[in-house]
């Protein structure tokens, strides 16, 4: 990635909207050229989606957890990821170094949906324990970190 590459992915993280006339205005290129970029940003895994960002509360989502998951020895990993992928609620899943095996982050509507959740996840096979806290605001979240340019 060059210098233009940072930029439109730094432009595009800002507001994935942008048209590319208007990308090409702001790193002065073409509209086509940066059409060519960004296909090749994507097709390269660059740049993975293109999504709204909603407000948790608006759409029915009150509830922000984060629950730490202490997987039993024996556990296939593989398998106690395939369950936490079909829980719609769990948003993020992290792999973690220490005692607890993975970090979730998980939105639901009330503290029953999320007592409920914690018990789907206790009785999910592999999974030893849970620990849980909820957030009682979020700040901010998703913030992007700016890009530096690559080094020579």
């Amino acid at each position: 990635m060059d210098t233009i590459d940072l930029s439109l992915v730094e432009l595009l993280r800002g507001n994935a909207r942008l048209s590319y006339a208007e990308l090409a205005r702001q790193v002065g290129l073409s509209a086509p050229a940066v059409h060519e970029r960004v296909g090749k940003l994507e097709s390269g895994g660059v740049i993975r989606a293109y999504r709204a960002e909603v407000e948790p509360e608006a759409v029915g989502l009150g509830v922000t957890a984060l629950i730490g998951i202490v997987e039993n020895s024996d556990a296939d990993t593989d398998d106690v990821l395939e369950a936490f992928r079909q829980i719609p609620e769990i948003e993020s899943c992290y792999f973690m170094a220490g005692v607890e095996s993975f970090l979730l982050k998980a939105r639901v509507g009330t503290i029953a949906e999320l007592e409920q959740l914690i018990v789907r996840l206790n009785r999910t096979p592999g999974v030893a324990s849970t620990r849980t806290g909820i957030a009682l605001s979020t700040k901010w979240e998703n913030r992007p970190q700016p890009l530096e340019p690559p080094t020579a």
